[in-house]
Formats: C-alpha cells, sequence, structure tokens
C-alpha cells in the first residue's frame, strides 16, 4: 500500500453490507481516556552499547550530532535490525504502516525477541494500515516489557479493510486525520528518520511496486529532541493503548504463540546478508558500531521537529504552527538554489506565490516528482497537472520519475527487477547548505491534514552526498518536462538513454487512465485531492 490518504477499492459486498449496516444502527465511538502518569523515553548511557558508540560519536561535545544518510533500501532495513539487536534500554517505534509482510512481520518478531531480553519496547502506529493486525499486535502487547498504541483509531469493524471504509466515511471529519509520521529510536542514543514506511515496498522486498526513498541514521543532540517529539505523540489525546480498543479474551500466552507462528522463517525470511558497501561506500551499520572509534560519520548541526498531535483534532492555533509552514520558512530564505524531491506535489496558489517571489530573485528551481504512470495516487496528478505550465514558464526545472526510464540505468534495473519504481522520498537541498527531509509531502493533505516529522540538518557534506546518490546534477532515469514551442502544453524527454525520446502525451501511462483522470478533474476543484 502506500503513504497517502486512504483509496477505495472493491471488497466481497458482504462485508460492505453488514458493515453499513453496524454504521447505520449508530458505531460505537471511541472509550474515555483514563488518566495516567505520562511514559517519558529513557535517556543515552554510556551503560549501554549503543549509548558509548553515539557518546563516541560526539565526542568533541561542540552542540553537533552525527549523520549517516541511508540512500539504499538493503542497508536501511539492517540498519534497523541492528539496533533492535544491540538496544539494551529501550526501543521507541513511530510509524504510517507497519506492513502484514514479510518486513513488518520479520520487525515484530525482532521488537518481540528485544522485549524479552528486557528492552522497553514502545510501538506507536497510526490505526489506517492495521486491518487484521490486531491480534498480531496483540502478541507483541502480551511481553510485559511491550506497549502498542494506536494513534486516531478505529473502534468497529476492525478486522477488514473494506469494512474500516464505512466507518471512514461515517466519521469522516476524525478520521480523515492521520498520523504519517516515521520515527525509530534505540536507547535514546540513536535514531532513523525519514520516509520509510515499515513494509516490503520500502525496502525493495515487493514483486509488484518498489518505492525509491531515504533516511538519516543520527546520533547526538538530535536524538532527545526526536524522542521528546515522540513522547508528546505516545501521551497524546489521539493515542490510544491497543488494549482499549482491540482487546481479547484469549490468554497472553496463546496470543504470543499466534505471533510465534505467525513471525517463523516460514512467513518472516529474513532478507539477503549485505554484501559490501553501499553507493556512497558506507559498511553496514553493525560493521561500523564494531569499529567505532575508526569510523567517520558526518558532523552537522540538525534538529527535529514535528506537527503537533492536535493537528488531529483541528486545533492548531494557526498554520503558523505546522511542520509545512516551517519547511516553506526554510526554503524562502534561499539565496541561489532550491532542490525539492516529492512524490506528491501540489503547490497550490500559495505555493506558486513562493515559486514567483524565488525565481524574482534569480533563486534555481528544480522539483522532482513521480509521473502519472508511476504514481500510486495518479488522482494526485490532476491537481499537480494544473500547475505545470505556469511552472515551466517561470522556468522551474521539472523532473517526473518513470520506472521505464530507470530501468535503462544497470543500478536501478537490477535492483527493481521486475517490480515497478516509484519515488517516496521527501527532500529539499537548499542552497546545497541545508538539507530538509522526513515525512511530509508537498500537497495540501500533508500541509492540512496528517501530522509529519522532519529533520532539517545544515551540512554540504550531506548535500554533496545526495547530489552524487540521486545524480542531481545530471539526472538520469526521469523524464524531462518542457513547454512545446506553443508555450502553453507540456513534453517529456527521455533522460534513460542516448536516444532522449520526445513524448507528447503522459509517458507510459494507457489512454483510458488519462481520459479517465481527465473527466475526473472536471469535477474536482483545485487542492481538494
Amino acid at each position: 500500500m502506500h503513504s497517502r490518504s486512504p483509496r477505495c477499492a472493491a471488497r466481497p459486498l458482504r462485508l460492505v453490507g453488514s458493515a453499513l449496516a453496524l454504521a447505520l444502527a449508530g458505531c460505537a465511538g471511541l472509550p474515555p481516556r483514563a488518566p495516567e502518569p505520562p511514559t517519558l523515553s529513557i535517556a543515552a548511557s554510556p551503560a549501554t552499547t549503543l549509548g558509548r558508540a553515539a557518546a563516541s560519536l560526539s565526542a568533541a561535545q561542540d552542540g553537533l550530532s552525527s549523520i549517516r544518510p541511508l540512500v539504499e533500501a538493503s542497508f536501511a532495513l539492517d540498519a534497523r535490525f541492528e539496533l533492535i539487536r544491540q538496544a539494551q534500554a529501550s526501543l521507541d517505534v513511530q510509524t504510517y504502516q507497519l506492513g502484514n509482510d514479510k518486513t513488518g512481520r520479520l520487525l515484530l518478531r525482532e521488537m518481540r525477541d528485544a522485549a524479552r531480553r528486557g528492552v522497553r519496547v514502545r510501538l506507536l502506529l497510526d490505526d489506517f494500515y492495521t486491518a487484521g493486525m490486531d491480534r498480531l499486535l496483540l502478541g507483541l502487547a502480551a511481553e510485559p516489557n511491550a506497549e502498542v498504541r494506536l494513534f486516531n483509531p478505529f473502534v468497529n469493524a476492525r478486522d477488514h479493510s473494506a469494512t474500516r471504509w464505512i466507518e471512514f466515511f461515517a466519521d469522516f471529519r476524525r478520521l480523515n486525520h492521520r498520523m504519517h509520521n516515521k520515527l525509530f529510536v534505540a536507547d535514546g542514543a540513536m535514531a532513523i528518520a525519514g520516509g520509510r514506511n515499515l513494509a516490503d515496498e520500502y525496502f525493495l522486498r515487493s514483486e509488484g511496486a518498489n518505492f525509491i526513498d531515504f533516511e538519516l541514521i543520527m546520533a547526538g543532540p538530535v536524538v532527545p529532541e526526536a524522542a521528546r517529539i515522540f513522547d508528546t505523540y505516545w501521551n497524546s489525546d489521539v493515542v490510544y493503548p491497543l488494549q482499549r480498543i482491540a482487546g481479547a479474551s484469549d490468554s497472553p500466552e496463546l496470543l504470543k504463540a499466534e505471533l510465534e507462528a505467525a513471525t517463523s522463517p516460514i512467513h518472516a525470511p529474513p532478507p539477503a546478508p549485505l554484501a559490501g558497501t553501499d553507493l556512497l561506500g558506507d559498511a553496514p551499520l553493525g560493521t561500523q558500531l564494531a569499529d567505532i572509534g575508526r569510523v567517520k560519520w558526518m558532523r552537522a548541526e540538525a534538529h527535529a521537529a514535528a506537527d503537533s498531535p492536535n493537528k488531529a483534532l483541528g486545533t492548531l492555533a494557526s498554520p503558523a504552527e505546522s511542520l509545512a509552514a516551517r519547511f516553506h520558512e526554510m526554503t524562502a530564505s534561499a539565496r541561489s538554489d532550491v532542490v525539492v524531491i516529492s512524490p506528491y506535489f501540489i503547490p497550490g496558489e500559495d505555493g506558486m506565490a513562493r515559486i514567483r517571489e524565488g525565481r524574482a530573485r534569480g533563486v534555481r528551481i528544480s522539483v522532482i516528482t513521480n509521473s502519472l504512470a508511476d504514481s500510486d495516487e495518479p488522482l494526485v496528478n490532476i491537481n499537480y497537472n494544473r500547475y505545470r505550465v505556469d511552472m515551466l514558464k517561470l522556468g522551474v526545472n521539472l523532473y517526473e520519475v518513470s520506472t521505464q526510464q530507470l530501468k535503462r540505468n544497470r543500478q536501478f534495473r537490477t535492483l527493481l527487477k521486475k517490480a515497478r519504481g516509484r519515488l517516496h522520498a521527501k527532500l529539499a537541498l537548499v542552497d546545497r547548505e541545508w538539507v530538509l527531509l522526513g515525512s511530509m509531502n508537498l500537497d495540501p493533505r500533508s500541509a492540512r491534514l496528517n501530522t509529519e516529522f522532519g529533520v532539517r540538518v545544515r551540512s554540504f557534506e550531506l548535500s554533496q552526498a545526495l547530489l552524487y546518490a540521486y545524480q542531481l546534477d545530471d539526472i538520469e532515469g526521469v523524464y524531462r518536462v518542457v513547454l512545446m514551442p506553443d508555450g502553453e502544453n507540456v513534453q517529456w524527454i527521455g533522460t534513460g538513454d542516448v536516444d532522449n525520446e520526445v513524448l507528447d502525451s503522459e509517458p507510459d501511462s494507457s489512454l483510458l487512465t488519462r481520459l479517465q483522470l481527465l473527466l475526473f478533474s472536471w469535477f474536482v476543484p483545485t487542492d481538494q485531492l
């Protein structure tokens, strides 16, 4: 599944009918929250292996954080396993989606094993993609050292996605707000932040479609900042203990046994061992931690920020409080260059005004997003398309990611195999000095509805690494979008081979898809997707 707003799909009519009857009869609301003291993060300590490693990385005591980019999916997944296995005090995991697949189940098993070693495990999930997973999650929560909580939960018909759609529309105003944050903190000492959910397609383990993404692993002052944000969510009024929403009459022993069976190697096979280094020359995290005194991490000013969880209640005092507002403030300060990477890009009128102002100051602006054929949310293209011509007229460099173009690059062809490749990274580079990353898409849903988490890093070294990793100075595997000679329409120029084909219609998409979107666009107001 994807990391955006819910979308409807056909399911058995009997499920829909029973759910509709339930909704019409009047669904039960959220249970009252029992007052309880807040649970807080465990600070990094030299008594733990990760605490000592983080202290060694930050020995200079200069207020800077230590960071390493996680560009390759396999190394990003391996880093999580390494942090879980080395954790001795705590694991705090926050995500929009934990897949009921081999990756999600394997991570559940690893967290279960950590809890049995005495590690305090806190797993915070948005509730939209947990359909049918209650018993697995209850199996983890049955461990004395583990707790699972749900953000803005569904109350009824929890076993099926189709029946949840009925509740979604019956309680649309509340349930349309989702927690899109992604954060992973181990022993209060090291953290991973970025765009990846915890499911197969985010780690190139899906046979259908995989996402190209980016994360940072961090140590130093930015980690307690991130941990405090986790605490704010964990203890918020829109988060409920799993057992309050999905209590089971079965014994903890039975739930634990079900989790044991569901996460066995048959259902949750481990990924292949890593070989060598990633494309930036970094060894797997375990190798780095084993030789922490000699491994050089980047040192940078880094700060974590997030929307308030009360954004889900619609109670923000002003839009200026949002993570989106902070993002726009940073990009507005650009002196020379802004590169934006976002799978969903809808600038809106305010965004177009910011683009015009930046271009008037001579700022070079480049935008990389998904093509229609390779977006997992093709309806988003309706609003994006409305701004393409105006952006190009302003001199914006516009690129669209395409599976067909990507597979002309040997590296991506090997990684993707037969699967589609889709952009999922959320990044901005400002003046090749600041890097902004996290969970936030550049569209109205992220700005107004979902909660988001982000990190801003001041590092020329990190900027250069990203420019190299994603070939941002000489982009391949995408279509370059340009104006036609008439100045009112667009065409696409391939960058994946020497032919540089030129297309006058949406690349790699069917005529039927284009007609459906054209018809739909007549009925959808701007910025309402």
